[in-house]
């Protein structure tokens, strides 16, 4: 499964990425929407890089992913485990605008899904993903923007 989307925020490309890499309960603040606070949880963080355990609030599932921003236009995951696929990537690309906004460019790789629970998950992302991400990530980041 293969989602892509490109949105547009208020936020400006320092407050995205800060979005993204603040694993800090402030995480829990900015992706209120979609985070569970049950199933966060950070289990190991360096310099450009955390491994964290999140899912969404209302649904069981829960993904264990390396977060790595290489660059500060950059943040990549890589599925480490989950209870519905098997492997998994994303790269967000941050791009300034003229008017102090940000440009994302978002692109999620998922596949191997388990069992008949795990194909119908990852069958709802394909459908329902390329809508509903773009809309929840832009109102958590234009929140971020005030």
């Amino acid at each position: 499964m293969r989602i892509h989307f490109g949105l547009d925020t208020r936020a400006t490309p320092q407050q995205v990425l800060e979005a993204f890499t603040d694993v800090s309960d402030r995480r829990l603040e900015v992706w209120s929407q979609t985070l569970d606070p049950a199933k966060y949880e950070v289990r190991e963080q360096g310099e450009g890089w955390a491994v964290i355990r999140e899912g969404s609030a209302g649904v069981p599932f829960w993904v264990l992913l390396r977060y790595e921003w290489p660059t500060p236009d950059r943040v990549t995951w890589t599925l480490l485990d989950s209870d519905h696929c098997d492997r998994g990537t994303g790269d967000v690309r941050i791009t300034p605008r003229a008017d102090g906004g940000s440009h994302l460019d978002v692109t999620v790789h998922h596949s191997g899904g388990r069992g008949l629970r795990g194909r119908v998950v990852l069958l709802l992302q394909r459908l329902l993903g390329p809508v509903a991400f773009p809309r929840t990530w832009r109102a958590a980041l234009d929140r971020v923007a005030g």
